[in-house]
């Protein structure tokens, strides 16, 4: 399922929430402070972030803002979780970027609700704009760019990065890649999917690491 980034200082709370989104065949990473947030989040970017406001270390507001200020981050689905209770607190949470607003206290139920809810309106899109690492597909555009520079793909190309974006971590065999990308199974053609996958790791620069080679089976992005 998705992975949730979960910053919550109340230690009793942040215990309550990562059993149940686990539950819930979610993988959790949970934060008591901001800067171990950050952290984590520039080694790996979650598909859904529960963001507390009353931080030690920050305020949730201001890393809310953070986030949608950068082009990495911006497109986090982010659920925001206070005790404050006022209107004005939930309006200036979702003027400011947030997708939805949590009051404590909240019922567990409310909680995975929400979460299934956003990351079900999220991935409508997510296989129209598809983000890994460095990378960014816009498939509305038929663009890809890596740190923000285009990258230029031949249609072949940009259809196997984009079968390899939509898979991560899944090791995909080069047959299933033909069956995919060039709608034929003979075996006999599969090294046409390494001279591609070369071409397209040179285009990408150093982003094309993250293609790995799983020897005598195929390909998978990291």
């Amino acid at each position: 399922m998705a992975l949730i980034y979960l910053v919550e200082d109340d230690n009793d709370i942040r215990e309550i929430e990562t059993i149940a989104l686990k539950n819930s065949n979610h993988t959790v990473v949970a934060f008591e402070k901001a800067t171990d947030f950050y952290k984590k989040l520039s080694e790996k970017k979650p598909d859904l972030v529960l963001l507390d406001v009353m931080l030690p270390d920050e305020n949730g507001y201001d890393i809310l803002k953070k986030l949608r200020m950068h082009s990495e981050t911006k497109r986090i689905p982010i659920i925001m979780v206070t005790a404050k209770t006022a209107e004005i607190d939930m309006i200036k949470g979702l003027e400011d970027g947030a997708d939805d607003y949590i009051k404590k206290p909240f019922s567990i139920m409310e909680l995975v609700t929400r979460v299934k809810a956003l990351l079900r309106r999220t991935s409508v899109s997510e296989e129209n704009l598809i983000k890994r690492n460095d990378i960014v597909l816009d498939h509305e555009k038929h663009k890809v760019t890596v740190k923000d520079e285009k990258i230029e793909l031949t249609y072949k190309e940009y259809e196997l990065l984009r079968l390899l974006m939509l898979n991560p971590n899944v090791v995909l065999s080069r047959e299933r890649i033909m069956q995919k990308v060039w709608g034929t199974e003979f075996e006999g053609e599969t090294r046409t999917v390494d001279m591609h996958i070369k071409t397209l790791r040179k285009k990408l620069k150093e982003a094309g690491s993250n293609i790995r080679t799983v020897r005598n089976v195929g390909y998978v992005m990291d």
